[in-house]
């Protein structure tokens, strides 16, 4: 069985002052067996890794498929792990867009990030496009193809509809339950029995008040959540929520 996974993304978002959410963020979070990750900016990687303690995971937004190098403004997994990281998203639909980051670009990044023993958290999502062309699960088949990596111990899969990222719009449970169903069975096909300990994670426009309803799908592992994970309050009422489900 994958172990339950909140991982949160604060994207480009927070200042040290905000550092005071992980304080808040630790004094509230229930015994629950589930982990809690945090993926601040890079700035404060080292700093929120240095406060988090042992309840709370610290993890990178992405990094460079190269080791060092002459890449100005590029981070790589291993002054990820330098500073404190253990998980490093990769493939992120803002990534992807903003940045024209293909499947094969995300593979190589995964397999540096899992060379330096960083779980890759690697993204895949279909746009609204796509969803209403009846592409969703053809497209997501296809972007794991291309940018799985190798080990499966190291490896975290994030479902991002493109379209429900910061809309407050969620895909019904069927379309859920449907896209991580085939997620596993790829993963199956992939790594054989290993793939039942990949966590299978749900993200966009998860808040408090939807969570324990995503949480009850099969195959929904956790949660990659956005906005609601800058608010101590917020995002702990997501992790107490997948306790919730995780204790059955």
């Amino acid at each position: 069985m994958a172990r339950k996974l909140a991982a949160g993304n604060w994207k480009m978002n927070g200042l040290a002052a905000d550092l005071a959410e992980i304080d808040r963020l630790g004094a509230m979070l229930p015994d629950s067996g589930c982990d809690v990750l945090i993926c601040p900016p890079a700035t404060l990687v080292a700093r929120m890794a240095e406060r988090a303690g042992a309840r709370i995971l610290v993890g990178g937004q992405d990094c460079h498929a190269a080791s060092s190098g002459a890449h100005t403004g590029d981070i790589s997994a291993a002054m990820l792990r330098d500073a404190g990281a253990s998980h490093v998203i990769l493939g992120h639909s803002e990534r992807r867009a903003d940045h024209a980051e293909t499947d094969a670009a995300v593979r190589s990044k995964a397999l540096a990030a899992q060379a330096e023993g960083l779980v890759a958290i690697v993204c895949v999502g279909e746009t609204e496009a796509q969803r209403d062309a009846g592409r969703a699960v053809e497209v997501i088949a296809s972007q794991l193809e291309g940018a799985l990596p190798d080990d499966p111990a190291l490896l975290v899969i994030a479902y991002e509809p493109v379209w429900a990222i910061g809309t407050g719009r969620t895909p019904t449970e069927a379309e859920v339950a449907q896209v991580h169903s085939m997620m596993r069975a790829t993963l199956a096909r992939r790594f054989g029995a290993a793939a039942d300990g990949v966590p299978l994670l749900y993200g966009g426009s998860v808040k408090p008040a939807n969570a324990a309803q995503i949480f009850a799908i099969a195959d929904v592992d956790g949660a990659l959540v956005g906005g609601a994970s800058l608010k101590a309050d917020e995002f702990g009422a997501i992790v107490s929520a997948l306790a919730a489900a995780a204790k059955g």
